[in-house]
C-alpha cells in the first residue's frame, strides 16, 4: 500500500503553499511488496493496496444485531509437550484476545469449535478455559459471553446409549452453570453416532431444556463442519432435519434464546429463521454469506455468530456499528470485501478453518507465533495461506501492512519459499 514517511523536502524560492503541501503529502512514498508464490508454481511481487481498518471501540449497545465472535485459542509454542496428543496453552494471550474483541463491542462465543474444541482442545481443557474466561468477564460491565456445553468427553460408539448421552450433557451444561455462565448447546457427535431416530433428539434436547437456568443458544453445525455429524436431527436431508429441530424448539420455546445454524446456505438459513417462534432469534453461522443475512429483508434478520469474526474483529465491529446507525451502504462497504476472504478461509475442509483464523491473529500481531494446538498449523498449503494474505490485504483487515509482510516471509521462508 503507498505509505507515507517524514517530509524531507527543502523549500524552492517561488513555491506557493499549496506546492510545499502537495511535495510533503507525497514525497518518499514507497510501496509495501511482497513476493507470493502461486498456483502455477510461479512467485511473483504482490504490491498491497488496502488501507487497514482502524480500530475503534465501541459498545454493544452501538450495534443493532448481538453480534458474538467464536474465539480462537492461542498455543504454547514453548512448552515442552507433545503437539499433537496434550495441548499446552498461552493463556495470558489467549485471555487478552478476549478483552480486544469485548473492547470492539462484540461478544465471545466461548470454548466452541473455533477453539478447537474436539480437534484438539479437550473437555478437561475446555473447563479450564470456560473458568479463566469467566473470570475475565467477571472484571468488565460490558463482557457479553456465552460457553459451549456438549459431550466431547463422551467418545461415540455403538454402545453409547441415550442415556449417557443426556448425562454428558448434564454434566458439562451443569459446569458452565455452576461457573456462572450462559451455555451455547453445541451438537454432539455421540447423539448423531447413537441417535436411531429423529425422537432421539426430540428426547434429548427436551430433557436438557427442561433443566437450564436460562435460555440457551443452540448450535446446529453442518456436516461440512464436523462430518461426524452428518444426518443430524435424524434426517439426512437438510430440509427434514430443519422440521425436526424447529418442532425441538417450539416444544422449548422458553428455554431457548436463539439457534446457530452453520449449514453455508443463505437460503436454508432465511427459511428457518421465517419459521421461528417470535421469541427466538436466529445467529447466523454461515461464514460464506454472513453480510446479507445481518443486513435481513422486510421479514427479518440475523444476529451473529461467528468464527470470521474472531479474525476480521474490526471489520465487523465497524460494519455493525454502521448498520447500527442505519448506514446500510457503509455496513456492506465494510463487510461485503471480507465475504471473499471468509470463503477462502472456510474452504472445504471446512473443519480445517481455524488454521486461517489463527494465521490472520499472527499476521496482524495478536499472537507471535504461528502454531497451533494439535499440531493444526499444518492443516492448510504455503498456496492457501498467500492467497488468504492477498485477500486479507483486499478486506483490509491487515493492521499494520508492514508487520504482516514481515511475519508472511517468514512463513514462506521456513517452507523454503524465497520472499
Amino acid at each position: 500500500m503507498w505509505r507515507r514517511s517524514s517530509p524531507t523536502h527543502d523549500v524552492i524560492p517561488g513555491q506557493t503553499r499549496d506546492d510545499i503541501e502537495f511535495f510533503e503529502a507525497f514525497e518518499e512514498v514507497t510501496m509495501t511488496s511482497i513476493n507470493l508464490p502461486n498456483p502455477d508454481r510461479s512467485i511473483n511481487p504482490y504490491q498491497l493496496t488496502g488501507e487497514p481498518i482502524p480500530f475503534v471501540r465501541h459498545k454493544a449497545t452501538d450495534f443493532s444485531r448481538i453480534a458474538y465472535a467464536a474465539a480462537h485459542v492461542v498455543a504454547d509454542p514453548l512448552a515442552n509437550n507433545d503437539p499433537w496428543l496434550t495441548p499446552a496453552i498461552d493463556w495470558d494471550t489467549t485471555l487478552r484476545f478476549r478483552h480486544r474483541l469485548w473492547d470492539l463491542g462484540l461478544g465471545v462465543a466461548e470454548a466452541m469449535d473455533t477453539a478447537q474444541r474436539g480437534m484438539g482442545l479437550t473437555w478437561t481443557d475446555a473447563q479450564e478455559l470456560i473458568r479463566r474466561a469467566q473470570g475475565e468477564a467477571r472484571t468488565r460491565d460490558d463482557a457479553l459471553i456465552a460457553y459451549g456445553a456438549g459431550t466431547d468427553h463422551l467418545a461415540p460408539g455403538p454402545e453409547v446409549t441415550i442415556d449417557q448421552i443426556i448425562a454428558a450433557y448434564e454434566e458439562q451444561v451443569g459446569f458452565v452453570e455452576k461457573e456462572g455462565g450462559r451455555v451455547i448447546l453445541m451438537a454432539s457427535r455421540a447423539l448423531a453416532a447413537a441417535a436411531k431416530s429423529p425422537d432421539d433428539y426430540a428426547r434429548v434436547y427436551g430433557h436438557i431444556l427442561s433443566q437450564v437456568k436460562q435460555p440457551v443458544i443452540m448450535h446446529w453445525l453442518g456436516e461440512m463442519f464436523d462430518p461426524a455429524l452428518e444426518g443430524y436431527w435424524g434426517q439426512a436431508d437438510h430440509n427434514a432435519a430443519m422440521n425436526v429441530c424447529l418442532d425441538v424448539i417450539s416444544a422449548n420455546a422458553d428455554k431457548v434464546d436463539g439457534i446457530k445454524i452453520s449449514l453455508l446456505s443463505a437460503e436454508k438459513e432465511i427459511a428457518m429463521r421465517r419459521r421461528l417462534p417470535p421469541t427466538v432469534k436466529m445467529y447466523t453461522g454461515d461464514d460464506f454469506n454472513y453480510a446479507e443475512l445481518i443486513a435481513g429483508d422486510d421479514q427479518g434478520y440475523s444476529h451473529a455468530l461467528l468464527g470470521i469474526f474472531d479474525a476480521i474483529a474490526p471489520a465487523a465491529s465497524a460494519g455493525l456499528a454502521a448498520l447500527g446507525r442505519g448506514n446500510n451502504n457503509e455496513f456492506f462497504d465494510l463487510l461485503e470485501p471480507t465475504v471473499p476472504l471468509s470463503r477462502h478461509i472456510f474452504a472445504a475442509p471446512t473443519r480445517f478453518y481455524k488454521t486461517g483464523v489463527v494465521f490472520l491473529a499472527y499476521l496482524n500481531g495478536l499472537q507471535d507465533h504461528f502454531q497451533m494446538i494439535g499440531g493444526q498449523q499444518s492443516a492448510r498449503s504455503v498456496q492457501h495461506l498467500a492467497e488468504l494474505f492477498r485477500l486479507a490485504d483486499k478486506a483490509r483487515v491487515l493492521s499494520d501492512p508492514d508487520l504482516a509482510v514481515s511475519r508472511m516471509k517468514a512463513v514462506l521462508n521456513v517452507n523454503s519459499v524465497l520472499a
